[in-house]
């Protein structure tokens, strides 16, 4: 890694296109050389649907979406991969350099955090093993590529995506903790499966613990805690109107 010292910034619930405005602006940054490497940890509101950058395909009763009397946003990702359900849900995001190897080879190295923290809750999970159905799924939940995490019986429990550009790499993938299996029903048209909803009993603040303290050893890393300053929100919204 370039740092020894990664950025932890403070967990944040927004909106799903400002979410992404800070991980695309955060990547630019590192890329400049500016910025250590980061880590952080947020939550959607309201609730979204993102969609993968080259994502075409979807249904078009989601552009007006409501649930609970809220409309339920509709953002793209600056990264690929399909749709995911933000409802209940803690997503992460790595922006760093110094990966060698593959792109499926960077994930894995980023991966690891995931698994180790997981299975210091007491939550085993390994990589998924993507079926025929792929391609022609909207639904990133509906089936597991070999970058995603799921349990022993088969829940796939975080679904991640990634953007490299040169060096750096931003990684950020959903967790689903606590979803609304009739929103998912509605939105997806199928079931959610019930092998993921055992981790809804653990707080969030438990589990971003754990993922730390995994991630500082995983990567070898200290943490520095620093929220966004007034400057670089400024940066940020200028960023989200552009």
């Amino acid at each position: 890694m370039i740092s020894q010292t990664w950025r932890l910034i403070p967990p944040l619930e927004a909106n799903g296109k400002l979410q992404m405005a800070i991980d695309e602006w955060l990547l630019k940054q590192h890329q400049s050389g500016k910025y250590p490497p980061s880590l952080r940890f947020y939550t959607w509101s309201p609730s979204a649907i993102s969609l993968g950058y080259h994502q075409r395909k979807y249904p078009s009763y989601w552009q007006s979406l409501t649930w609970k009397g809220e409309e339920i946003d509709l953002v793209r990702r600056p990264t690929g991969g399909r749709a995911v359900l933000h409802n209940g849900d803690l997503t992460y995001a790595v922006v760093a350099s110094g990966f060698s190897g593959s792109r499926i080879e960077a994930y894995k190295r980023i991966c690891e955090f995931l698994i180790q923290g997981w299975r210091n809750l007491g939550i085993e999970l390994d990589y998924g093993t993507a079926g025929r159905g792929y391609i022609n799924n909207p639904n990133c939940f509906g089936t597991a590529t070999g970058a995603d995490l799921v349990t022993v019986d088969g829940g796939k429990l975080i679904g991640s995506a990634q953007l490299r550009r040169g060096d750096v790499v931003l990684q950020h993938g959903s967790m689903r903790l606590k979803p609304d299996v009739e929103l998912f029903k509605r939105v997806f048209d199928e079931d959610l499966f019930d092998g993921v909803l055992f981790a809804q009993n653990l707080g969030i603040e438990r589990i971003i613990t754990a993922l730390v303290d995994a991630a500082r050893d995983c990567f070898g890393v200290e943490f520095e805690e620093k929220g966004l300053s007034d400057d670089e929100w400024e940066e940020i919204l200028n960023y989200v109107e552009t």
